[in-house]
């Protein structure tokens, strides 16, 4: 799995793009298919990182679980008092 940040530029551009659009009250936001693709294989690449991260998670944490020891000894009380 690839630790190297990921370049995030085209999402950024397009949030602020949206926000840009939406503070202009347009009714429609169009981009140019360079544009797209950018943001299409970045979204990519994100998700599969957070896919990535999120299966490493689940792996640690169900080890770290089979580990777990849980010993309860019953003595029975004393209900003579």
């Amino acid at each position: 799995m690839s630790t190297e940040p990921l370049n995030t530029t085209a999402i950024q551009q397009f949030l602020q793009a949206v926000k840009n659009a939406d503070n202009g009250r347009a009714k429609e936001l169009r981009l140019e298919i360079q544009t797209a693709k950018n943001l299409a294989y970045t979204l990519g690449m994100v998700m599969t990182r957070l896919e990535g991260d999120l299966e490493k998670f689940v792996q640690e944490y169900a080890h770290k679980a089979e580990e777990e020891v849980i010993n309860v000894t019953m003595d029975g009380g004393d209900l003579s008092t």
